[in-house]
């Protein structure tokens, strides 16, 4: 990595009323507006230029909103398909694989595009922020986190449902800046963000954020700077499948990005975001065209996340209402929301597999199941420019490769805790 890096030139800007301001550090909210708005990066490099690979995530330093690069990133990298594609008919299949695929020149060691959202909102951190960074997840995110923050000596505290606790495997034991606290089994990923929200509003710590972290969704897009740099021009659709849509929301703002940057052509490719059955509440919203998300009992979701494969898609409360979140990704873009049972992702996957030779996620089986199925209805014309958005693979063969270690959590606390005795156990943690 070259040491010649000096911080990206950006400023934010409310997406509801339009207004620019100066990011004075971490800021996740318009100052000033009350009404609920996502708020985005403005480079002042309107035309990107791609570094090399040795800068890893950073290639994409241009559109990143960060101070610093961290050691240790792979950016995802995209390619034409031919096997899969030959399977579906498809003559412009490109595929952008995040994961551990060394042969293709990628070595994410957490297998999931969540180590480009890590890389990017951990370089927007600056060393005199000196807070403790919290992070909650369904699994995939805080490995993400777990893994970038040990590498890079950053104190974090990631909460991860108890149910969940497989997902945080390692090839070596983290460094002790990294601690893991859960939610008790039966909770899901709903109960962990209430857990992390508690302890976030403490002194010493600081939400990283979510969706309305800029330098989240900017690590995502990356998926798709990779894409569109490679192909040479904006693809016609992306499929991937979602939990919050920040993926989904992050790709069309680079979208938009490559609008202005003029050398990509002008069109707003399609979104094609697809959710696991039985757990489909935005399906359930975008099908009857409502803005807001509909009321959904907390136990039945509980039961519906316990049956799907891809338990990383399982946000009860996306960014999907608030302006610039997914609904208007959605509604901008022509876009549709699918669905796939568990058996067609397991289908999928297998497919995938033997047609491009290497293992993928839950989640990237059930977008690659709601591509076929959407050539199958005639949804995808033959020649049109297919983003296939795998957003983590390779998880069975790294696992084969290594030893692994397990983050064990240091307190399990109740599905529905008491505030204080959260707050009291936390600070006895860190003192």
């Amino acid at each position: 990595m070259s040491n010649n890096f000096s911080p990206t030139k950006y400023k934010l800007q409310s997406v509801k009323t339009g207004k620019e301001f100066e990011d004075k550090g971490w800021m996740l909210d318009a100052p000033g507006e009350t009404a609920p708005t996502l708020i985005r990066a403005i480079y002042q490099k309107r035309q990107i230029e791609v570094k090399d690979d040795s800068w890893g995530l950073y290639k994409f330093a241009d559109w990143l909103p960060i101070g610093r690069t961290l050691k240790g990133s792979s950016a995802p990298i995209t390619y034409k398909s031919t096997g899969l594609a030959a399977e579906l008919g498809l003559k412009n299949l490109w595929i952008t694989f995040s994961g551990y695929w060394p042969e293709k020149g990628i070595a994410m060691k957490t297998c999931s595009f969540k180590e480009t959202e890590s890389y990017s909102v951990c370089g927007r951190m600056t060393p005199e922020m000196n807070k403790i960074l919290v992070v909650a997840s369904a699994g995939n995110t805080s490995r993400a986190f777990a893994q970038v923050c040990s590498d890079n000596t950053i104190p974090l505290l990631i909460c991860v449902p108890e149910d969940n606790l497989s997902a945080l495997w390692f090839d070596a034991p983290l460094n002790s800046c990294v601690k893991l606290v859960s939610s008790r089994s039966g909770s899901d990923y709903f109960d962990a963000i209430h857990l992390s929200n508690i302890i976030a509003a403490m002194d010493g710590f600081v939400a990283e954020g979510g969706a309305k972290n800029v330098a989240r969704r900017d690590g995502m897009g990356t998926t798709m700077l990779s894409a569109t740099t490679k192909i040479g021009e904006i693809p016609d659709y992306y499929f991937q499948a979602v939990g919050s849509g920040t993926g989904a929301v992050a790709a069309w703002e680079a979208n938009l990005r490559f609008i202005e940057d003029g050398r990509f052509g002008n069109k707003k490719m399609k979104l094609m975001v697809a959710q696991n059955l039985p757990f489909t509440p935005i399906h359930d919203a975008w099908k009857l065209d409502s803005r807001e998300m509909l009321p959904l009992d907390n136990n039945e979701a509980r039961k519906q996340v316990e049956i799907m494969d891809a338990k990383v898609l399982s946000n009860r409360k996306p960014p999907y209402p608030i302006a610039g979140g997914l609904y208007d990704a959605l509604k901008d873009s022509n876009g549709e929301v699918l669905r796939a049972t568990n058996d067609e992702a397991r289908q999928a996957g297998i497919l995938f597999e033997e047609t491009e030779g290497i293992d993928i996620h839950p989640a990237a089986a059930v977008a690659t199941a709601t591509l076929i199925d959407a050539v199958k209805a005639g949804k995808v014309e033959k020649d049109a420019i297919v983003m296939l958005n795998i957003t983590g693979g390779g998880e069975a063969r790294f696992k084969a490769e290594n030893e692994l270690f397990y983050l064990k959590p240091e307190i399990v606390f109740d599905i529905d805790p008491d505030e204080d005795e959260v707050k009291a156990k936390i600070k006895a943690l860190f003192s």
